[in-house]
């Protein structure tokens, strides 16, 4: 495939790296100070990589999962480790947490170098291939952990399945279920979309549709079965992790029990988390399959707001999950812009709430700034979800339905 380097997508990606070394500056100002005085909650410049570090071997070059425990799915792990690798190989015996932060940052860019390519390559609005490449959550989380992995999966499997390849969309939804679970909403848009959205005899539809579930079984099989037989004890921690985690302070479940309002035990949690995000899913798909049967993909970005919304866990960095397919699928751009304020004011009221709790400046954050910050976010996610299921999508993904993934046609 020929890399379509012009202009345009120069600057885009001169602006994507500025954006990226101002994530990095964010993070890293506080590095001298070594995290006292709970600095990195203060000022937000907290980092999963810094704990990461001593805290899962990484220092030491242990083995996710066979040496080292690990709260992370297969391909997260295998990219922490190898980013640990790199970072040792760089600077030796005087390699430390901050490098790896560097080394983190520095792959996250390219990931979100190759989110901003594929997102060009497939004729996306120039307007909204800028609030990729200026993204405020990419400043926000850049530096934050490992999401973009499964992110750009999730990506592909999206222009993939616009591009009318759905195993392929399968494929790269396994592989994202490989690296961070939420991907595995686009396989049920994919199967209907298979047996339904199309005029095919039904034998070919049910092929296709199981040709789909085994791609995408096969994509996660061949990562997870390796570790899974050696070390499932270790191996099966994220799941275990994931069913035993009360909840965050900026979930709906949270702050309803903080409030006293509802109260709930964790396995509670679970059930009431699980049905209503079945029922809504249901009624989104239900709703949107007038308008969108021949394209259910777009759904997507609707159930994942959903999930962000009924999950009994919201971290902050769930937002960069969100943000490029809002960019991609959001009939409208202004309840984005709100998202976004949501996002920054709740990332802030989470970490400043934790300061604190150390008693570490502002001392009046209070649980009602989290649940003000997350009320807005929650407004723009349902405007979202109403938007995406009553709307038509944005022009450019009917411009180009039927061109291949890198296919710049339609510009």
């Amino acid at each position: 495939m020929r890399l379509g380097w012009d202009p345009q997508v120069k600057r885009l990606m001169l602006v994507l790296a500025l954006t990226c070394a101002m994530g990095w500056l964010f993070k890293t100002h506080c590095a001298p100070g070594g995290w006292t005085q709970s600095e990195q909650y203060t000022t937000g410049c907290y980092s999963d990589a810094v704990p990461f570090w001593t805290g899962r071997g990484v220092a030491a070059g242990e083995m996710p999962y066979l040496q080292a425990r690990m709260e992370y799915p297969v391909l997260t792990g295998a990219l922490i480790w190898a980013e640990g690798g790199i970072t040792r190989g760089l600077f030796g015996a005087q390699a430390n947490a901050m490098h790896f932060l560097a080394v983190v940052t520095l792959v996250n860019a390219l990931l979100a170098g190759l989110i901003l390519w594929l997102m060009w390559r497939a004729g996306m609005d120039e307007r909204r291939l800028w609030g990729w490449a200026a993204a405020p959550p990419l400043l926000l989380y850049v530096g934050h952990n490992w999401d973009l992995l499964a992110i750009g999966f999730a990506v592909a499997a999206l222009l993939w399945a616009r591009a009318q390849q759905p195993v392929r969309g399968g494929a790269a939804a396994g592989l994202g279920m490989a690296a961070k679970l939420f991907p595995v909403l686009m396989l049920p848009l994919l199967g209907l979309g298979a047996l339904f959205g199309s005029r095919e005899a039904w034998v070919k539809r049910m092929v296709l549709a199981a040709m789909i579930g085994a791609a995408a079984a096969a994509a996660w099989a061949a990562v997870n079965l390796p570790v899974a037989l050696a070390a499932f004890e270790n191996w099966s921690e994220f799941y275990r992790f994931s069913s035993e985690r009360s909840g965050t302070a900026a979930s709906f479940w949270e702050i309803l029990g903080q409030s006293g309002i509802w109260p709930t035990a964790t396995p509670d949690r679970n059930l009431y988390a699980g049905l209503l995000f079945l029922g809504g899913a249901a009624a989104i798909i239900g709703l949107g399959w007038r308008r969108h049967s021949a394209r259910l993909w777009l759904l997507f970005t609707p159930l994942l707001g959903w999930f962000l919304l009924t999950n009994k866990v919201y971290s902050p960095q769930f937002d960069l999950w969100l943000y490029p397919f809002l960019l991609m699928t959001a009939p409208r751009l202004r309840p984005v812009a709100l998202f976004v304020i949501g996002d920054v004011a709740a990332y802030f009221a989470e970490f400043w709430w934790f300061a604190s709790l150390e008693q570490a400046w502002p001392y009046i954050v209070t649980p009602g700034w989290i649940a003000l910050a997350a009320a807005i976010r929650a407004a723009a996610i349902l405007w979202l979800i109403v938007d995406a299921v009553r709307r038509d999508p944005p022009a450019w993904l009917s411009r180009t339905a039927n061109a291949p993934v890198g296919d710049r046609t339609g510009r």
